[in-house]
């Protein structure tokens, strides 16, 4: 059985959709769900899906190896990143398999501080026609990694952040879960 980690710090729609997608698997589950946010939402979604929680802080992600050495002991084979905003130290992502998404097509409008609403602001500020999400390895930049998978929705003249975030949801939902899965199997 192949075991999945997910790494959040907010609400936790994506997570919770990866968590209903994997339930029942024949040969991958979510093992556990961590946060540095003790008030995350992402956390009381995943124990309401019967999902281990794990809280740590961001001195013990940088400056111990405490969550690499605990993902190692859990066995986990791939980490997915699901609205995680701290970067990745690099000493994790050479250990682990680890994919992001993001709310719009890399390489544009990502980076430190391009997340959620900021990016669709920037994506509606500069008439852009289309946006979309990207799926990618995480290295130790943000949203630096090789891209996986991309799919895009239209921007429309009325279109705004809070609108295209909904459009952007539904791509996220519908996509990311998969794309765990086929990243899992040809691994």
């Amino acid at each position: 059985m192949k075991k999945i980690a997910i790494m959040a710090s907010g609400s936790g729609t994506n997570a919770q959709k990866i968590i209903e997608y994997f339930a029942g698997h024949h040969s991958m589950k979510i093992d556990c769900l961590l946060s540095d946010k003790p008030s995350a939402y992402a956390l009381e979604r995943a124990k309401n899906l019967g999902v281990d929680t794990i809280v740590f802080d961001k001195n013990s992600f940088y400056n111990t190896d405490e969550v690499s050495a605990l993902l190692e002991k859990r066995g986990i084979d791939l980490i997915a990143l699901a609205g995680f905003l701290l970067l990745v130290p690099e000493p994790m992502t050479r250990k682990f398999k680890i994919i992001n998404i993001h709310p719009a097509l890399l390489p544009e409008y990502g980076g430190k501080n391009m997340y959620g609403m900021r990016v669709h602001a920037a994506v509606i500020g500069n008439k852009e026609p289309f946006s979309g999400i990207t799926i990618h390895h995480v290295n130790e930049k943000y949203d630096d990694g090789a891209v996986i998978f991309q799919a895009k929705c239209p921007v429309l003249e009325n279109d705004t952040p809070e609108s295209l975030a909904v459009k952007i949801h539904l791509l996220e939902h519908e996509h990311y879960p998969r794309v765990i899965e086929e990243t899992l199997l040809q691994s």
